[in-house]
C-alpha cells in the first residue's frame, strides 16, 4: 500500500479482523454484523467469537446472500506464564481433532469459572446462575463469561452499564474475580498450525488487560513456534506499544493486522475503528486451510 493510505491508527481503509457477536459476547447477530459491515465502507471483516465456531454458518450464510467478504476465526484465551494472551485464530479447519478439543476444554474451563464466580457474587448481590444464562442470546452454543454477569448486574439494577459493572464487581482486581483457566499461548500457536490455520497475539501493549505484558522474548518463543502475527492497530495499544510492535514483527517477519474488538453495544469500540491492510488479509487467507467467503 502506499504511503497515504496510512495514518498514525494505521491503514484507513482494510478489514476489522476483531468483531464478537451474540455467539460469545457480544450483542448483535453475525447477520447484523454482516449488514453494518456492508454500510460501513469495510472491504471485509472477520468473525471472532471467543472459543467457538458456532457463529461461523449464521456469517457465512449473511456474508454470501449479500456479497460481502468474510473471515471465519475465534479469538482463544492463553496464557504465557503469568501473562493473559488473547490469540486470534483465522481460517482454520472447524473439525479439525486438535480445534475441536481445544475448544471443548477451554469452553468447560469457562463455564466452570463463571459458576464459580456467580456463586461469590451471590453472596452480595442477589444474582443467580439463571439471571446470567438468561444475559445470553444463543443459550448452550454462547460461550458464557464476566460480560453476561455484567449484564445480570445491570439488569438487576445494581449498575447502569456493563462497563461501570466492569468497573466494579466484575473488574478483575475485585474479591469476586477468577482468572480464566486457559491452555498456554504455545500450545494454541501450535494447535492452529496444526488445524491449518493461521495465529495473531491480540492486543499485545494493552495495560488495561494486563500490568504485565508479554515481553520481547515471549513474542520470539512464539514466533520460533509458529505464530503468524501481531495485532498491531487496537484502541488498547498505546503509540510506545504500536512503534515497539512495529519493530518485532518487522524483525520476526510477523504479519501486522487491526481489529476494533467490535462487541456492538458491549463496548464503546466502533466497528472500523481499526483495520487490517488487503495484501495482509490476502496472506492470512493464502496461509489458511479455510477459503474466503463471498
Amino acid at each position: 500500500m502506499t504511503s497515504d493510505e496510512y495514518n498514525d491508527c494505521g491503514p484507513v481503509s482494510g478489514w476489522d479482523l476483531h468483531c464478537h457477536t451474540v455467539f460469545s459476547d457480544g450483542t448483535k447477530t453475525p447477520a447484523e454484523l454482516i449488514d453494518l459491515a456492508c454500510t460501513s465502507g469495510l472491504h471485509g471483516v472477520a468473525i471472532t467469537d471467543h472459543d467457538t465456531t458456532a457463529g461461523w454458518r449464521e456469517a457465512q450464510q449473511a456474508a454470501e446472500s449479500q456479497g460481502f467478504p468474510l473471515l471465519r476465526g475465534s479469538e482463544i484465551t492463553a496464557q504465557d506464564g503469568h501473562v493473559s494472551v488473547h490469540m486470534l485464530a483465522y481460517q482454520y479447519d472447524p473439525e479439525n481433532e486438535g480445534i475441536v478439543e481445544l475448544f471443548r476444554s477451554t469452553r468447560q474451563a469457562r463455564l466452570e469459572r463463571a459458576r464459580r464466580m456467580v456463586s461469590r457474587l451471590s453472596k452480595d448481590f442477589p444474582i443467580t446462575w439463571d439471571d446470567v444464562t438468561a444475559q445470553t442470546k444463543k443459550g448452550e452454543n454462547t460461550t458464557v463469561g464476566r460480560p453476561h454477569m455484567a449484564d445480570a448486574l445491570v439488569a438487576a439494577g445494581f449498575y447502569r452499564t456493563r462497563s461501570e459493572a466492569f468497573a466494579g464487581a466484575i473488574s478483575s482486581s475485585s474479591k469476586y474475580y477468577i482468572p480464566t483457566p486457559s491452555p498456554t499461548a504455545l500450545r494454541v500457536v501450535q494447535v492452529v498450525r496444526l488445524a491449518g490455520g493461521v495465529s495473531v497475539v491480540a492486543h499485545p501493549c494493552d495495560y488495561s488487560r494486563n500490568r504485565v505484558l508479554l515481553s520481547d522474548s515471549q513474542i520470539r518463543r512464539l514466533a520460533d513456534a509458529g505464530l503468524d502475527g501481531l495485532e498491531v492497530w487496537h484502541r488498547g495499544n498505546g503509540d510506545d506499544g504500536r512503534r515497539r510492535l512495529l519493530k518485532l514483527a518487522d524483525e520476526l517477519d510477523l504479519l501486522v493486522t487491526g481489529g476494533s474488538d467490535w462487541h456492538g453495544a458491549g463496548k464503546p469500540n466502533k466497528l472500523g475503528e481499526n483495520v487490517t491492510a488487503d495484501d495482509v488479509v490476502a496472506q492470512i487467507v493464502q496461509r489458511g486451510a479455510a477459503g474466503m467467503v463471498a
